[in-house]
């Protein structure tokens, strides 16, 4: 497999006249091709000024970050990201949404066609190409995202908490068409999330990020294979690591508030 992103003793530091906060502190790991890794943590422990880094989004204070061998210095068409909202353009349609990125490289957008009506109908939404958002529910835009996400078929997928605004229904849903993706595409990824069980159940290796300034203290490989569905979720396996990584969390958290 080989790895596809490294991560090497990464610090961030945002400095406001004399004052300074160390945001990320010295964080190192690597993401193998077809990987997907969650990083797990602690509201504003730093986890998404993380993948902004590895996005190129975010400049880094010191350390490196490098894809295929070559560093991170801004955003790169092999880097497809998601964010917390859909970020989708309220005056375009659903396809046009999606293939916005194309129209921004410069590419054929007639190649791309094909593969943005594919996406939308693996997430479950053909036959809404013409819609605009605000017909949509709030996890049908969150598909909609995902399919703009990967229809310049980018190698490695960013995704931002993407599903942290959306009811419990809704978020299992769209973890349950995420995995369907990841069956199918093979990609590679990095997933933050503040969610326990989500960062399991979807992932092949979970980061835990310590409170700010934030570290990785933990790089746990979950033992589930693929495919997988919902009932994983009742395991006493399962709910053993859950608790191993609240564990871990709260642990971390006591001594950060000491």
């Amino acid at each position: 497999m080989g790895v596809c992103m490294e991560i090497r003793d990464v610090r961030k530091i945002y400095r406001s006249g004399r004052e300074e906060v160390e945001a990320v502190s010295a964080c190192s790991f690597t993401v193998e091709r077809g990987e997907f890794v969650a990083i797990l943590g602690p509201s504003g422990c730093g986890k998404s000024t993380l993948l902004m880094m590895c996005a190129g989004l975010e400049p880094i204070t010191s350390g490196s970050i490098l894809m295929d061998d070559m560093p991170v210095i801004g955003p790169r068409p092999s880097i497809g990201i998601m964010f917390q909202d859909s970020t989708l353009l309220p005056w375009k349609s659903v396809i046009e949404n999606i293939l916005f990125p194309i129209r921004i490289q410069r590419l054929d957008v007639g190649q791309y066609y094909h593969r943005a009506r594919e996406l939308l109908t693996l997430v479950g939404l053909s036959g809404f190409e013409n819609s605009k958002p605000h017909q949509l529910s709030g996890g049908m835009r969150q598909r909609v995202a995902i399919c703009r996400a990967l229809v310049s078929d980018p190698e490695f997928l960013l995704m931002d908490e993407p599903f942290s605004a959306l009811d419990a229904i809704t978020r299992d849903e769209m973890n349950e068409a995420l995995l369907a993706i990841w069956d199918r595409y093979h990609k590679t990824g990095l997933f933050v999330t503040h969610s326990i069980r989500e960062a399991v159940y979807l992932a092949d290796r979970v980061l835990v990020m310590t409170r700010r300034p934030a570290t990785i203290v933990e790089d746990l490989r979950i033992p589930f294979a693929r495919p997988r569905d919902q009932a994983i979720g009742e395991t006493a396996e399962f709910n053993r690591i859950c608790a191993h990584l609240r564990g871990l969390i709260d642990h971390r958290a006591v001594r950060a508030a000491a």
